[in-house]
């Protein structure tokens, strides 16, 4: 293609490709096409897409080309390749949940977030890679192996969205669905340099209680994008409420991406590095957050330092987490044990031990955790913590051994992402900076319950400040 360097296009937003799109300036096979042949360059190396799905991309691409030939209405994301994390059920393409139980399964029908992409237009590149029903938050299983992180081949991507986010750090597709059970979205965003979106529980009506049993109250669909004008557009296109699922919530009256482009007057931001509870961070990601707090006083915002003490978040996650992975797989241990992820088979043992009073107990902390954080939000507008206490650790690793030189337990590496979902709050990962061997650090931006949008305003606004999409990671 002579008419634009082809990395550029790769790395272009998806709100500019439907634009171009439309007046055809480039066509959505033209640019299908470029990002098609980048993945079969890229994708042998990090290993992001599990099952391609290129002809079914390029017939998608052709008639979305024919809509705007013939001038007609066109969908929001007309003609946007999108990649489909392999824990959405998607029509006619084989779906995983990264299981050997699952390894030849193809759906008939797709899941509501799924539907509303098609409809809305979009051109599916494939399935991205999770690990085995996305238990972990770093990304292999025994069907397609591991994914890698772009910056750095030796690290992880960080999971379960892990395939999703190194997709598009990568160039493979602007646009990816996630799901985010305890971090997902934002684990992998953050290690990854993207902007990963967790709405309000609700907000994009989700089919996860077959796969995660009791679970499911903690899952959230989301998008992982590289601008955040693009998470607010694939938010149009996916919100609201659907009679499949009693959580879902109905459709705001206005849409984000047009109240993208005004900044609230009067911020009230409180900043926390612990949450009352996370015992250490890495000392580059603390610095890191903390510069980037201060830029938002250039708004004339409130930014302040916050004591709010969130308790019992690791016990509470821990019952609901192995619990629910227990009720629903315990019907194939006896047969499928040897062909699990072991350390799957340890979380579902684990959960099998647990009393109808310990989950009920869970209950009761979920419910004060929950109120805790409302009641922080009645006096603030927006929560900052850092994403993650650490920056991608190494390929083969389910956690770090050691924080800032510091012994850590499995769970110290991210105390904050999972409290969200134990609560429902919409929250997201946004770039902040860089470690001194060039990872990714994440900020994550915390609002109160319903308001997606107060998060993605102020993401935005750090995003005018603080650009990150100029730097890409560099493949031999």
């Amino acid at each position: 293609m002579e008419k634009v360097n082809k990395e550029n296009l790769c790395f272009m937003s998806a709100c500019d490709m439907r634009d171009v799109i439309e007046t055809q300036e480039y066509t959505s096979q033209e640019i299908t096409e470029v990002i098609i042949e980048r993945i079969e360059k890229i994708n042998p190396i990090i290993n992001a897409y599990c099952t391609p799905t290129f002809d079914f991309a390029r017939e998608m691409a052709k008639r979305a080309d024919k809509v705007v030939e013939k001038g007609e209405k066109l969908g929001l994301l007309h003609g946007i390749p999108t990649s489909i994390k392999d824990l959405a059920e998607t029509k006619g393409i084989r779906t995983t949940f990264g299981s050997k139980i699952y390894e030849n399964y193809i759906p008939k029908k797709d899941i509501v977030a799924v539907r509303r992409l098609k409809e809305a237009g979009c051109v599916i590149l494939g399935k991205t890679n999770t690990p085995e029903f996305g238990y972990k938050g770093v990304t292999d299983n025994l069907i397609f192996g591991t994914t890698r992180n772009p910056w750095n081949l030796e690290r992880t991507p960080g999971g379960s969205s892990g395939g999703a986010a190194a997709a598009v750090a990568s160039g493979l597709g602007p646009l990816a669905l996630g799901s985010d059970g305890g971090g997902s979205v934002r684990i992998p965003s953050c290690f990854c340099g993207n902007y990963g979106l967790k709405p309000n529980f609700g907000r994009i009506p989700q089919n996860s209680m077959k796969i995660y049993g009791n679970f499911g109250t903690f899952v959230h669909n989301g998008p992982i994008v590289r601008y955040v004008k693009d998470a607010a557009l694939m938010l149009d296109v996916m919100a609201g409420e659907d009679d499949s699922d009693r959580y879902s919530l109905p459709k705001p009256n206005f849409s984000y991406l047009e109240k993208l482009k005004e900044k609230p007057n009067k911020i009230k931001i409180g900043y926390s590095l612990d949450l009352g509870f996370a015992p250490v961070i890495d000392p580059e990601v603390k610095k890191s957050v903390l510069d980037a707090v201060k830029k938002f006083e250039k708004f004339d915002w409130s930014v302040e330092k916050v004591q709010i003490k969130l308790n019992h978040t690791e016990s509470v996650m821990w019952a609901f987490w192995t619990s629910g992975f227990a009720f629903r797989l315990k019907p194939y241990l006896k047969q499928w044990e040897d062909k699990l992820d072991p350390g799957l088979v340890r979380i579902i043992e684990i959960g099998l031990n647990y009393s109808a009073q310990d989950i009920k107990l869970a209950e009761v902390q979920r419910e004060m955790i929950f109120e805790d954080v409302c009641r922080f939000f009645k006096n603030y507008d927006i929560l900052i913590t850092p994403t993650l206490a650490c920056f991608a650790f190494e390929v083969g690793k389910r956690a770090p051994d050691k924080i800032g030189g510091k012994e850590v337990s499995p769970l110290d590496w991210l105390p904050f992402t999972y409290p969200f979902n134990i609560t429902g709050h919409p929250a997201a990962s946004i770039p902040c900076g860089w470690s001194k061997d060039g990872l990714p650090i994440g900020m994550q931006i915390v609002g109160k319950r319903f308001d997606e949008l107060t998060v993605l305003q102020v993401s935005k606004a750090f995003e005018e400040i603080s650009p990150w999409q100029k730097k890409n990671p560099k493949f031999n």
